[in-house]
């Protein structure tokens, strides 16, 4: 078989070789002509998979994409012409919520916030914004879930209005892009309800660019809002709005959910799908493949841990450093006013270039689970773990960096 896949799919080599000739492309700027004899598709979010892409192709077999949001797909057509598809949901939805954990510690520093005082708006009660409710939990730190539709569906959780979520400290959006429905998400954030908010409140976007009116957002900011932006997902990616980079405290490029271990499970599910397709038993795993984390192991002290529990200020800085050890979100808010701050009358094309260059070239970044967090007399250290980082699998294990 030939299987076609994007270039920025981690391992996919590793994972798909047994099945035939492996040939990368760039996802961006995909063509019918290079997918004409494709057996396999694995594609990411920059990829449009529609008819005007599969013209050409006369026996694809299967599609698959290795991320949560399937709004490049155009699934009808590929069932009208019998094609197999496969996403990966929640593949990276440790990664998402771990950013906004991190960004959530950076904004505290910066301007001295209590995170236990606060309480978060999820929009969203998927496998993303359940993953970001577990970590605040786990920190002591209030939220609230918005999703009509899961409440609609039965879920057992308790979910809060959407004038309940509007008047939180945080919202933080967590949905797919949708346009029908009883619920569309696109411009859930409209002018109208952006005007409602106030300047002590904070705004996460890590999930699809068009879920805002970033039109209506800069022109907000322009005049004079306070509100406090983290924005990673942007409208018309990857042409998209640069002057309002600047109104940001945190800026990045859809980079949310580019932990190693979340892009790498995507390429593991497809693996999986691909291998069910074609009724072959999965011989292949992604704990083989992972690398050991440069800082694989911290050790803490006893006064150290009773302070964690507190859920006070001061774990809340113990904490921030352990965090920090792992994922910094600064790292990539750097990256990305490098390639725009301070250049002056880019081209749309230049725009999305030096957005897709930073995609492209990411650093290795790790989720919370790479690091085994211990203590010397084998103390319980239940937020931490809680948390996502990992207890050490063998007794006797070398203490690591001392925090």
């Amino acid at each position: 078989m030939k299987i076609f896949f994007d270039e920025n799919m981690p391992y996919a080599s590793e994972f798909f070789a047994e099945f035939g000739e492996l040939i990368p492309f760039v996802g961006r700027s995909l063509t019918p002509a290079q997918v004409v004899d494709a057996d396999v598709l694995l594609v990411r979010s920059v990829t449009q998979v529609n008819e005007a892409l599969l013209s050409k192709n006369k026996h694809l077999k299967f599609v698959g994409t290795a991320t949560i949001g399937v709004d490049h797909i155009d699934q009808a057509y590929l069932k009208q012409r019998n094609i197999a598809f496969s996403a990966a949901p929640g593949c990276n939805a440790i990664s998402v919520a771990e950013y906004v954990i991190s960004a959530l510690f950076v904004l505290a520093q910066r301007y001295l916030l209590t995170l236990t005082e606060l309480t978060i708006g999820i929009v969203g009660a998927g496998n993303t914004g359940t993953q970001l409710a577990k970590k605040l939990a786990a920190l002591g730190i209030n939220y609230k879930l918005y999703d009509p539709l899961l409440a609609q569906n039965g879920d057992p959780r308790q979910f809060s209005s959407w004038q309940e979520i509007l008047a939180c400290d945080v919202i933080s959006l967590h949905v797919p892009l949708t346009t029908t429905g009883r619920y569309p998400t696109h411009h859930l954030m409209s002018e109208k309800v952006l005007t409602q908010l106030d300047g002590s409140q904070i705004i996460i976007n890590a999930c699809r660019g068009e879920v805002v009116d970033n039109k209506a957002l800069y022109q907000l900011k322009k005049q004079g809002s306070a509100l406090k932006l983290v924005w990673d997902v942007w409208e018309k990616e990857p042409e998209i709005l640069t002057d309002l980079i600047a109104y940001t405290d945190i800026a990045t490029a859809h980079i949310a959910g580019y932990s190693l271990e979340g892009k790498s499970a995507g390429t593991e599910m497809l693996y999986q799908a691909l291998c069910a397709n074609l009724d072959v038993q999965p011989s292949k795993s992604l704990h083989f493949f992972l690398p050991q984390a440069e800082v694989a192991q911290v050790t803490m002290q006893k006064n150290v841990i009773e302070q964690l529990e507190k859920q006070d200020i001061r774990s809340q800085n113990i904490l921030s450093k352990l965090i920090m050890l792992v994922y910094d979100v600064r790292r990539d808010d750097a990256i990305f006013r490098q390639q725009f701050i301070g250049h002056k009358n880019l081209t749309s094309k230049e725009i999305a270039q030096r957005f897709d260059y930073i995609r492209k070239n990411y650093p290795t970044r790790r989720e919370f689970s790479s690091l085994k967090v211990t203590s010397f007399n084998n103390a319980k250290l239940g937020v931490p773990h809680q948390l996502g980082f990992s207890i050490p699998s063998k007794k006797g294990e070398e203490h690591g960096t001392k925090i």
